[in-house]
């Protein structure tokens, strides 16, 4: 039994334990996280937080540990409903199915859901995710990632010959099946031509025996050669068979006078999964809605209009080849001890933030092989840390000058040096917001927090609007930067302890113009005061509250989200924080795969990965691409510009504005 294996007994053992024998958990902090935040993720109070914790109310920082009161079972089997839930929305809510909840409350809900009524919550219990317990990420990439990790590429499923069958029961859809049996559509179809027109109740079908989605391990090769069901990263020169999408995707339109019950028969899929692909269906079926429907072909990409479709122009005649450099550290890792390595995935946020990263990079490869995209894709280990890398020794022994692109590394002095290093190929740093130092062959895709600040006061300054700056004293650079480069934005004088002057801002407002007040200050008595005074002059003045970039006290229960909302708060954003369908899409079947939602870094993983895999595959170079072509993936979207002499960076930024309504949504 190798170390991995008894890694995953140890950990499996030690979840056990902790789920049987403890009443309360240990949260380890992550970076921006907030003492609100954390009450919600464990729906427990601020206050109860404090309590066990002391020292938390002089503020947390990344790292901290703080111990919570664990809540392993629903404390009821009733739910009274409250105003504006939705069935869909409780059986979410309470991870239940659906169609369990609709079945056992049937006979109380003929005349639809009401406020006050209690429904019956079929019986579950809801343990504390295994990630979010002991901080170990358990998804089979995340553990078995650990290998050594040299190249990846992309080759044909084999074929499975192997069938059970299937009996066709009432209300049966081909999708449901299909998904039950880890098919498609066309799959089921192919090995049963019979049903193509139809598919009748009591009929016999042909379905997989074993999911086709077996992937053969280095180490598991070595052992007689047994196979895996976890995909996993082998040796140089060796290859791994990335399957291909589960279920092909298509766009569809609501027409008139259709319901819920007339789609599900019209596109043989049942009301709850209908449901599931759209979440938008809990409040009802509307006109012109766009959903997302299964098809019968292979897998359609959706994009927004407003940006280049480029699944629409895909050229795969010549190969290309694509390189990702990731900080494994696989040969340090390899070395630790099993407890060593234990402590490792609880404590390494870097580590953790790329097995994610890496979680949806694999998520994109996969959705680029259903496209038909001619690439090879190679996954390297830079074995990079804040003191040193092997990027050097990866480009000579691996002939990177020879690639068409390259992802990574994610240190930006390490981006920066191979992109010295291999000249003429395109490098896009994924993750660093340094400003750094230009090369003509480097993309920055992430923004750095000037740039951002700057391009929400251009958007301001754009609408002509009277800007009022709130700031305190330890925001000093950002008023130096405002002062600079923006001279006709004026301060509201705020004392050294906070207390805003009411008089002089008030002074402060125009009459003649919308009236934009970027609140600068982290102090919740200054907040509240500006909140305040902006509630009560808001029947004599047009105006709006705006924030340059993230601010943690906006989080906590003292300030109303409504008021917040009220004054439609507007702020940047690298991504879209409205869900859009082709989200939610991705969120399931990385589910389906993973065992758990994906976080930012693995959305930000298939987002980079998915638009520089398409720009590859374009008649035009991909340097032609990245100057000229601007697309939207899943929450990001990339418009690089030129920056100083050389180099580029990433300008989709999102504004994003809070409706009355609690919604976020993106401003025109």
């Amino acid at each position: 039994m190798t170390i991995f294996r008894i890694f995953l007994c140890f950990l499996f053992l030690m979840t056990t334990f902790i789920f049987a024998q403890e009443t309360e958990v240990s949260h380890t902090v992550v970076s921006g996280e907030t003492i609100y935040q954390i009450s919600k993720k464990y729906k427990v109070k601020v206050d109860d937080i404090f309590k066990l914790n002391p020292t938390a109310k002089a503020g947390i920082k990344e790292n901290d540990v703080l111990v919570i009161t664990k809540s392993s079972s629903l404390s009821s089997n009733v739910h009274v409903v409250k105003p504006k839930e939705t069935l869909y929305g409780i059986a979410r809510d309470y991870k239940v199915s659906f169609g369990d909840l609709k079945n056992l409350n049937e006979a109380i809900l003929t005349e639809g859901l009401k406020i006050g009524q209690s429904i019956k919550i079929p019986s579950v219990k809801v343990n504390t995710p295994v990630k979010e317990e002991i901080n170990v990420p358990l998804t089979p990439e995340k553990v078995k990632v650990i290998e050594p990790v040299k190249t990846v590429q992309v080759i044909d499923k084999p074929v499975n010959e192997n069938f059970k069958f299937h009996i066709v029961e009432p209300k049966e859809t081909k999708f449901g099946i299909a998904k039950k049996y880890g098919m498609t559509i066309s799959e089921l179809e192919k090995i049963n031509p019979k049903i193509i027109s139809g598919l009748p109740i009591g009929f016999k079908l042909k379905v997989n025996e074993v999911s086709l989605a077996k992937v053969e391990t280095s180490m598991e090769k070595e052992a007689k050669g047994k196979e895996s069901e976890n995909r996993t990263i082998v040796t140089k020169d060796e290859e791994v068979s990335i399957p291909e999408k589960k279920a092909g995707y298509a766009r569809y339109e609501v027409k008139a006078k259709e319901t819920l019950y007339s789609l599900s028969q019209t596109l043989e899929i049942t009301q709850d999964d209908l449901i599931e692909l759209n979440p938008i269906l809990k409040d009802g079926v509307k006109d012109g809605m766009q959903l997302i429907v299964p098809a019968k072909s292979s897998l359609t990409i959706l994009t927004n209009s407003k940006f280049k479709d480029l699944t629409k122009s895909i050229n795969s005649q010549k190969r290309k080849q694509l390189v990702l450099l990731f900080p494994f550290n696989a040969a340090k890792i390899q070395s630790d001890s099993i407890n060593n390595l234990s402590v490792r995935l609880k404590k390494d946020n870097f580590l953790n933030m790329t097995l994610d990263f890496y979680s949806g990079a694999l998520m994109a490869i996969e959705y680029g092989k259903s496209l038909g995209l001619n690439l090879d894709v190679k996954i390297l280990d830079s074995e990079e840390s804040k003191a040193s890398s092997s990027v050097e020794k990866v480009i000579k022994e691996n002939n990177l000058q020879n690639a068409d692109a390259i992802i990574g590394p994610f240190y930006q002095q390490y981006a920066e040096k191979v992109a010295e290093l291999v000249k003429n190929v395109p490098v896009i740093s994924p993750l660093s917001k340094e400003i750094g130092k230009p090369y003509p062959n480097l993309y920055q895709s992430m923004p750095s927090a000037d740039f951002i600040k700057k391009f929400m006061l251009d958007y301001l300054v754009a609408k002509n609007g009277n800007i009022i700056v709130v700031n305190d004293v330890k925001k000093s650079a950002n008023r130096d930067f405002i002062s600079k480069n923006y001279p006709n934005a004026t301060f509201a004088q705020v004392s050294a302890a906070g207390v805003l002057d009411t008089g002089n801002f008030q002074s402060l407002y125009d009459t003649n113009v919308k009236n934009y007040i970027i609140l600068d200050t982290e102090k919740t008595g200054t907040i509240l005061s500006v909140l305040k005074l902006m509630s009560k002059e808001m029947r004599f003045y047009e105006q709006q509250l705006v924030i340059l970039e993230p601010n943690e006290t906006l989080d906590f229960e003292e300030i109303s989200v409504n008021s917040i909302a009220n004054l439609k708060l507007l702020y940047p954003s690298l991504t879209r924080d409205s869900g859009s369908n082709e989200l939610n899409l991705f969120e399931i079947d990385y589910k389906k795969k993973n065992k758990t939602v994906p976080n930012q870094f693995a959305t930000r993983g298939f987002d980079i990965t998915f638009d520089t895999m398409l720009r590859l595959s374009q008649d035009k170079s991909i340097t032609q691409s990245l100057e000229e072509d601007k697309t939207e993936q899943l929450e990001s979207k990339f418009e690089y510009i030129k920056k100083d002499a050389e180099g580029y960076i990433n300008k989709g930024i999102y504004i994003l504005e809070y409706q009355e309504d609690l919604t976020i949504k993106p401003v025109n």
